[in-house]
């Protein structure tokens, strides 16, 4: 019966990991390292068609909207409006960017900021509290649309009056989705996902 003898020689220790930054072979080029940096995780571009039709769009519908807010003396409603536009025309799959959410969101903010005028004067404090409570009643209401929550706020400062304001927004919300609607199509990307 033979026995065998333990080995006298140490283990070989395991290859150390290959360090890509101290082999030139493999090493990434520093422009390759910084690209890799920049585009992080977004996703891929989009076409140039689609960057063309949704600027084309995005530029129409607002045009429309300023057109709108010149006749009746109401330019602040552009920059929420801007927003939404941006969602709807640059996002389109959202659930912020939907016909529900852009109209629903708008209007219910509007009237967010008209309820805390009926308790508070106009001012930064009625704004801040306006804007807080418009993201809670579209979220009840399953209308999330983060740029209403500007609505609200203008309201709040400036206490337009009502219905000039409130008929307005429904208007140029309604010019948003249907000019969204179209260019969508026309690029190929579906809208809306649904309705409401």
């Amino acid at each position: 019966m033979t026995t065998q003898t333990p080995s006298t020689q140490p283990p070989t220790p395991p290859a150390p990991a290959s360090d890509p930054a101290a082999d030139p072979v493999r090493a990434p080029a520093p422009a390759a390292r910084v690209r890799s940096l920049l585009a992080g995780r977004a996703p891929a571009p989009a076409s140039v068609r689609t960057v063309a039709v949704g600027t084309a769009t995005s530029l129409t519908a607002l045009l429309l909207v300023a057109a709108g807010a010149v006749a009746f003396d109401l330019p602040l409603l552009i920059p929420p409006l801007a927003a939404s536009m941006a969602l709807v025309a640059g996002a389109p799959a959202l659930p912020l960017a939907q016909p529900r959410s852009v109209v629903g969101g708008q209007l219910l903010s509007a009237l967010t900021g008209f309820a805390v005028l009926l308790v508070a004067a106009p001012g930064l404090w009625a704004a801040a509290v306006a804007g807080g409570l418009a993201l809670g009643v579209m979220t009840l209401a399953r209308t999330p649309h983060s740029p209403a929550a500007a609505t609200a706020l203008i309201v709040a400062l400036e206490a337009p009056a009502f219905w000039p304001f409130t008929g307005l927004l429904a208007a140029a919300a309604a010019v948003l989705v249907l000019v969204g609607l179209v260019g969508n199509r026309v690029s190929g990307r579906p809208y809306p996902v649904y309705w409401w």
